[in-house]
């Protein structure tokens, strides 16, 4: 029968091999076992094993009172600072790497062949559902500034078993411009759907448009999330990057950063996000018909549902309702 550790928690047996244990050894069980019989399996199975890690976490640090004061009031401190479109705990779980392995969790896909597809990584929170479809060839670039590099952004989406374009998949990208705002957060320099635009592959799966070099920028630091960082004496940079969403019917999407692979900030980035396959190598180039003074080429590579028929494709995100 579980204790509830009412009897003292040292010089316990652990009851597998006769040892005492510095702690009670049934503890923990005891908790798992109050959920009731009528409880979900899945709520069973995610509750009990965080009960049980947040158990071992407790006793492997040897926990004070102090310190699980100082994380109530913490956790606390999160809503506390929760706005429509500042979401402290979204960020929290960027800075300690979740966000990206749950992503990776959901969509590390295995194929008969053995070639993946391009790596996924975190939606951020700036991605808009009313971003506006362009024609190939077409800027998104409605608001220059000063110090913006036009880049002529050209790939393949292709089958990534096969090697074949995907003709009719739609290559949704957005970035920050050169002051590292999103379009809706500066009204003051960009108009509506600055730096967004949709762009549906030809017959060849072919895309091409024209953007601007994506440009580093840090993370707010005026809210609770930022006192982790400086804990861990971590900076608050997000390497330069252009977000893309890639989307065909017949195939599992993908969700992706991709960074300039010269950048400074792509081995401590503040989310976790970088990975290898989804780094861009900026080209100068120069009399380019549209005044690009940068090549950029990435191909992306997608593979059949038939794998993940009921894969879905995260579409929200920490201010959608700013959109």
């Amino acid at each position: 029968m579980a204790t509830n550790g009412t009897n003292g928690a040292n010089g316990h047996a652990n009851g597998t091999n006769g040892t005492k244990s510095k702690f009670d050894p049934n503890f923990t069980q005891h908790v798992i076992d109050l959920m009731s019989p009528e409880t979900k399996p899945r709520h069973r199975q995610v509750l009990g094993s965080l009960i049980k890690h947040l158990h071992d976490f407790c006793r492997d640090v040897e926990l004070t009172q102090e310190e699980w004061i100082l994380g109530v009031n913490y956790i606390n401190s999160i809503g506390q600072a929760y706005q429509k479109n500042r979401n402290e705990a979204w960020r929290v779980c960027d800075i300690l790497g979740i966000e990206s392995l749950v992503d990776e969790i959901n969509h590390t896909v295995e194929t008969d062949s053995g070639v993946a597809p391009t790596s996924s990584t975190i939606l951020g929170p700036f991605w808009s559902p009313e971003t506006p479809f362009r024609d190939l060839g077409a800027s998104v670039v409605q608001d220059m500034p000063k110090d913006g590099q036009l880049t002529y952004f050209h790939g393949v989406i292709k089958d990534a078993e096969t090697g074949k374009g995907i003709p009719d998949a739609v290559f949704d990208m957005w970035q920050a411009s050169t002051n590292g705002k999103y379009d809706v957060f500066d009204p003051e320099n960009q108009t509506r759907h600055n730096l967004r635009g949709k762009f549906k592959t030809d017959a060849d799966g072919k895309f091409f448009f024209y953007c601007l070099k994506p440009t580093e920028y840090a993370i707010d630091t005026s809210g609770p999330s930022s006192h982790l960082l400086t804990l861990m004496g971590r900076h608050p940079y997000r390497p330069a990057h252009i977000h893309m969403m890639v989307t065909h019917p017949d195939f599992i999407g993908v969700t992706a950063q991709l960074y300039p692979s010269d950048d400074p900030y792509l081995e401590t980035d503040t989310a976790c996000a970088v990975k290898d396959d989804l780094l861009l190598t900026f080209k100068p180039v120069q009399n380019e018909p549209k005044g690009a003074v940068l090549d950029v080429e990435y191909d992306v590579r997608l593979v059949s549902k038939k794998y993940k028929p009921d894969s879905q494709m995260l579409m929200q995100n920490a201010n959608q309702n700013k959109f």
